[in-house]
């Protein structure tokens, strides 16, 4: 198993360690033990832009996952190369305190959000929605990683 955490922007982020344990833990868990996968922390500009240029939404968002697993041209080996996550660090912040919890419970979150979507899940229907959300706040729970 391989997760790299990097960050592209200027900040010192102390929760970043943690987060790539807390990634670790979850994939373990869910017996993910031969993937692959980035998580990369960018600003609200850089965001903006790969939002604009891949989806065609001209405004920064929160996660954007980018799933290789899709085009079986990148997995040719027992290693499922699974994709990046982008998370705008703008985004946790003013999320944090939006929804009035922890810095850390954004940023976990939204890498979460971002690994469920690589693993194939999504939240286009109703139906989708409910187990995708449900399995978030499952795993979070079970961290304890509360609200």
């Amino acid at each position: 198993m391989q997760i790299e955490v990097v960050s592209l922007v200027d900040e010192e982020i102390e929760e970043l360690d943690s987060l790539k344990d807390f990634l670790y833990k979850v994939c373990e868990d869910e017996k993910l033990d031969n993937v692959m996968f980035n998580v990369i922390i960018v600003d609200n500009e850089k965001i903006h832009e790969i939002n604009k240029e891949y989806r065609g939404i001209d405004r920064p968002t929160d996660v954007i996952s980018f799933a290789l697993e899709d085009d079986k041209t990148f997995n040719r080996s027992d290693i499922r190369i699974l994709g990046d996550i982008y998370i705008s660090l703008d985004k946790v912040k003013s999320q944090s305190l939006e929804y009035g919890h922890s810095f850390k419970r954004e940023l976990y979150f939204l890498a979460l959000h971002g690994l469920l979507h690589l693993l194939g899940y999504d939240h286009m229907t109703k139906e989708d929605e409910k187990v995708m959300f449900g399995k978030q706040e499952e795993v979070l729970s079970r961290y304890g990683i509360e609200r």
